[in-house]
């Protein structure tokens, strides 16, 4: 068995629900609980030990509200705003991701939530309100699979670098909407471009993991950019490499929490013209180091 199996398994024994791992280092559907219900400590506990073992978690049948879903979020840090996004109404916390027939799905991109933040996210709960039949995955990848991975010489080029990183499409996004340019640089003031560790150090398990994103990474400090866009791409790519990653498949009331600060996910826009109707809590987390 793999070392990383076996040792959840045993620690598994204690926990007050079952495990059902996707793969051997990431993902795991956590079943007999209902979060519906507060969480006490012990279970919250044993649930943030399970985030950082498995980088995603997964619940399936939680037929919960809003109110609910924010709730459970909050067990594990203060929930942002997001800047740009749209919110549901009364709750500015919840971020509403809708794809139909005439707003095909476009977060089909590697990325981490948010990284563009001074302080990004310590992770994101998704919750499944309508998905199609068929289609509408989201994948997630082991970033510190892939970095452990990674070639010597690879390692010692990015060794204590820094990477830019910035909302760039989301600037995009906003001019198509009609927002005037005065009001974009008011948020490039709020918001400015970020620089953050082109490997990052997990902050509660101490392990290394690549934190640079094709969304959001715009270049690395120090290098010439034809090199700088080498490596990123190299980097990049590690993201797609099948033994890095895990598959869900969505069911209306499924939610999917997963570590920002670990793991990076990708929404496959597989399923147009059908409608996927999604609602996220995003928790905030610490400045990377």
């Amino acid at each position: 068995m793999n070392q990383h199996l076996k040792s959840s398994a045993v620690a598994a024994a204690s926990l007050p629900f079952t495990l059902k791992p996707l793969t051997p280092t990431i993902g795991c559907e956590v079943h007999d609980i209902d979060l519906s219900k507060p969480v006490d400590a012990t279970t919250l506990a044993a649930l943030r030990q399970t985030l950082l073992d498995w980088k995603v978690i997964f619940f399936r049948d939680q037929n919960i509200t809003t109110e609910e879903h924010l709730a459970f979020a909050r067990n594990f840090g203060e929930l942002e705003v997001h800047p740009f996004a749209p919110q549901k109404p009364g709750f500015p916390e919840i971020l509403p991701i809708t794809h139909d027939e005439n707003n095909k799905g476009k977060e089909n991109t590697w990325h981490s939530d948010v990284t563009w933040r001074e302080v990004p996210s310590l992770g994101s709960i998704l919750r499944a309100i309508e998905v199609p039949d068929v289609g509408g995955d989201t994948l997630f990848s082991d970033m510190y699979a892939a970095y452990d991975n990674l070639p010597d010489d690879i390692k010692a080029q990015i060794d204590g670098k820094v990477a830019i990183h910035d909302f760039a499409h989301f600037r995009i996004a906003m001019r198509k909407r009609g927002k005037s340019e005065a009001e974009i640089e008011e948020l490039n003031k709020k918001y400015p471009m970020v620089e953050h560790p082109v490997v990052r150090t997990h902050p509660e398990t101490g392990r290394k993991g690549i934190y640079v994103n094709a969304a959001f990474t715009q270049h690395i400090v120090g290098m010439e950019k034809e090199k700088s866009d080498a490596m990123l791409a190299y980097l990049y790519a590690q993201a797609a490499i099948p033994e890095y990653q895990c598959r869900f498949r969505w069911a209306a009331n499924s939610l999917a929490f997963w570590d920002n600060r670990a793991c990076q996910h990708y929404a496959a826009s597989d399923y147009w013209p059908a409608v996927r109707r999604m609602e996220r809590a995003t928790i905030i987390g610490d400045r990377p180091f």
